[in-house]
Formats: C-alpha cells, structure tokens, sequence
C-alpha cells in the first residue's frame, strides 16, 4: 500500500486562495439574478392571474397594494427589474462566450462592470420612463 502523500497543499484551490474580481462577482449574480427572475415571474403569474379573475377582484388587489405594503412592492418590483436587466445583459456575454470571445481577463472584469453600471442605468431609465406615464 502506498502511503499518503505528507503534502500540505489543498487538493484544489479554495476560497481563501481567490480573491474577488468582477468575473467571479458577475458569474455569482447572473446564478443569483436567474433564482429571482423565476420568483419574481410566479409573482407577474398572480398579478395576471388575479387581473383575469375580473374587476372586483383587481380592484381588491388594487386597494391592497396602495396601502403601506405599496411601497414594499414597488421597491420589489424595482428589484425584480433590475434582476431581469442584469441577467438579459450578462446572458449577451454568455453568448459571447459561447462564441468563443471575450476571454481575456482583464476586458472580462471590464465588460463585468460594465454590465454592472449599465444594468443599474437602464433600470432607473425604465422606471422613471414608467412613473412619467403612470
């Protein structure tokens, strides 16, 4: 039998060995984003639902939302936007990926911040678009 190795070296790096960049940061998100996106459609799915169960009913739920929980959800749909932003981005770069492109480290971490400043802008572009016509 051959004995174990005396090596003190993990078999495999480990958290302590990376440091954080905006590749790894952005790869954590897009997992992150997609778990909300799911969550956040069965959300949209009872919104719908309770729109199609007729005018009393949305009218219910109307009044339920404009009460103090109003803001709650708006600041959730806020989130749900920027979910869905982030992840429709960040998939543009999967794409890429896909392709072949962009694996360069440091225009990675770059176009990971990007994606990061140009998710936050086109959500509040959305939403104030939507508070003016609203």
């Amino acid at each position: 039998m051959a004995k174990p190795s005396a090596d003190p070296r993990p078999i495999s790096p480990h958290l302590q060995v990376w440091k954080f960049h905006p590749t790894m940061v952005s790869s954590i998100l897009h997992r992150a984003s997609g778990v909300v996106n799911a969550i956040g459609l069965v959300l949209v799915s009872i919104w719908l639902i309770v729109l199609a169960s007729g005018a009393d009913a949305y009218a219910g739920m109307q009044a339920f939302l404009s009460g103090p929980i109003g803001v709650l959800v708006k600041l959730a749909l806020a989130g749900f936007t920027l979910s869905l932003v982030y992840h429709f981005l960040n998939g543009i770069r999967h794409l890429a990926w896909d392709l072949g492109l962009g694996f360069d480290a440091k225009g990675s971490n770059q176009r990971s911040m990007i994606i990061f400043i140009a998710s936050i802008t086109l959500t509040a572009v959305i939403w104030l678009f939507c508070l003016e016509i609203v």
